[in-house]
């Protein structure tokens, strides 16, 4: 079974799925195009609002101080020295109104005496300092929530003396206060609009780029499925292209040499499978003769009848190899059948071992009944594999047991040998392997666990070796129950 690569597997929690899609290429180029023109706007509506905004107060304080300057120029010569209340008023009455530059108020002050003021702000303290100081000034300032000029100037005689007579303008700046915001809201729609504008070049730019990235990511996971003719449509000249290209060139030679290595297991298993059919003809003959000269070796000299011993032992050992070769030569081919039946597993298990004359040498913990669905000579296979390797390889006592769950069926054998070193676990499942740092020299074939493990993943379930606590080792075996209900 293939597993998906990351990022395609449909079962992965919607909040592992939504974390993957906010960390990929798309969000990215999409927040990075909204902040950088996001950014660039509002530093420009910043700088821009800031500049007009300048310009505009510094062009109105300097015509109103101007035209302030001006128009007192015009006026101050009519009138008498020491001016009184009246005059005050009538001075500061003349300068004021809408008539004049915009609409300001004038208060006209010689010593404690000035006009009548009925504004609700005052002349701040810092300019009139500076006007009665003998210098023209301005200054802006908040009042009541609303935004203010107020321009001062002081009165000099035809000579150049102070003649003591100031003249303060307030200017309500609400106009310019209102074109700023203004300014400032269109600043902020032009930010807006260019956040959109740049989302949407983002999702243009992600959909071009991402295309062929997306296609790579189907055509590796393809090619990791198994498809090896899984190619790329190259387009243009681009990093992306040529990337694509190199895939397209991996995936050829990997292709080649995939194939190469399959034509070769394909001989390889071939060569086996037909040496084994053409060795099990006059193994069977050999074994025959060996059997009955086996039956005459008391009459034979002693030399004579323990080499026939040792060629009878080999015989048999030979067989047996050529057997499990063919064996194994079905597994790889697909070509072992599984032939299901309800058996009773207890049952089972007693006659593989009683079939073998090892009833005496196991200990058994069975139920009385363990009704299951099996292939019965594949079964008899595994637990035979089994117990005959813990009793070659181990020390006794040698325990099976076998238990159920509600949908497993679970086969134990523990020996009492000197177990297995956990480097050597991962390996005794492959074949040929055998542990021999670890146990006597091995008679057999070296493929008894691997043919085992292979009957058991026919069935659906597998084997797992391992130390027991206590020492020796322990091999387990689990099989579904009821996952398979008619011939395979």
């Amino acid at each position: 079974m293939t597993t998906p690569l990351d990022g395609a597997d449909p079962r992965a929690p919607r909040r592992v799925r939504l974390r993957r899609a906010a960390a990929g290429l798309r969000p990215r180029l999409l927040v990075a195009f909204v902040a950088v023109a996001t950014v660039s706007a509002l530093a420009t509506a910043a700088l821009t609002y800031r500049a007009a905004t300048n310009s505009t107060l510094e062009l109105t304080q300097d015509t109103t101080l101007d035209e302030l300057r001006r128009r007192v120029d015009v006026l101050s010569p009519g009138l008498p020295f020491p001016p009184t209340q009246s005059e005050l008023d009538r001075l500061a009455g003349e300068l004021s109104g809408t008539d004049g530059f915009r609409d300001w108020r004038v208060l006209a002050a010689y010593g404690t005496v000035h006009s009548e003021w009925t504004q609700p702000v005052a002349v701040p303290p810092t300019l009139a300092a500076t006007v009665d100081a003998g210098h023209a000034a301005f200054q802006r300032f908040t009042a009541d929530d609303h935004p203010w000029l107020a321009a001062g100037v002081p009165v000099t005689y035809a000579k150049g003396g102070p003649s003591g007579l100031t003249v303060y303008a307030l200017l309500p700046l609400d106009r310019e206060q209102s074109a700023a915001n203004a300014l400032l809201a269109g600043a902020a729609g032009a930010g807006v609009f260019a956040a959109i504008l740049a989302a949407g070049l983002a999702l243009l730019a992600a959909r071009q780029v991402l295309r062929p990235v997306r296609a790579l990511g189907d055509a590796a996971r393809a090619l990791a499925q198994g498809r090896l003719d899984t190619r790329l449509t190259v387009t243009g000249h681009d990093e992306l292209a040529q990337l694509s290209k190199t895939f397209n060139h991996t995936a050829r030679t990997l292709q080649g040499t995939i194939e190469e290595l399959r034509a070769v297991e394909s001989q390889g298993r071939r060569f086996a499978a037909d040496v084994s059919h053409e060795l099990r003809t006059p193994l069977a003959a050999m074994l025959a003769v060996t059997d009955i000269l086996d039956e005459d070796a008391e009459l034979l000299p002693a030399d004579t009848a323990t080499a026939l011993r040792m060629i009878s032992n080999e015989t048999t050992r030979l067989t047996r190899l050529v057997n499990d070769l063919i064996e194994i030569s079905r597994l790889d081919a697909g070509a072992a059948p599984l032939h299901t039946e309800s058996v009773d597993a207890a049952t089972a298990v007693r006659e593989t071992l009683d079939l073998r004359g090892w009833n005496d040498r196991v200990d058994l913990d069975l139920p009385a009944a363990l009704p299951v669905r099996l292939d019965p000579r594949r079964f008899d296979v595994i637990v035979a594999n089994l117990v005959g390797n813990a009793l070659r390889h181990g020390r006794p006592p040698v325990r099976l047991t076998l238990r159920d769950t509600d949908d497993e069926l679970v086969l134990t054998v523990t020996d009492r040998g000197p177990g297995i070193p956990p480097a050597e676990l991962p390996h005794l499942f492959d074949r040929f392997y055998k542990a021999d740092k670890a146990r006597a020299r091995s008679e057999g074939s070296g493929l008894g666990l691997a043919i085992a493990q292979e009957n058991a993943r026919l069935h659906g379930g597998l084997i797992e070796a391992a130390n027991a606590p206590s020492g020796g080792a322990v091999f387990t075996l689990v099989l579904p129950r009821g996952l398979v209900t008619e011939d395979t």
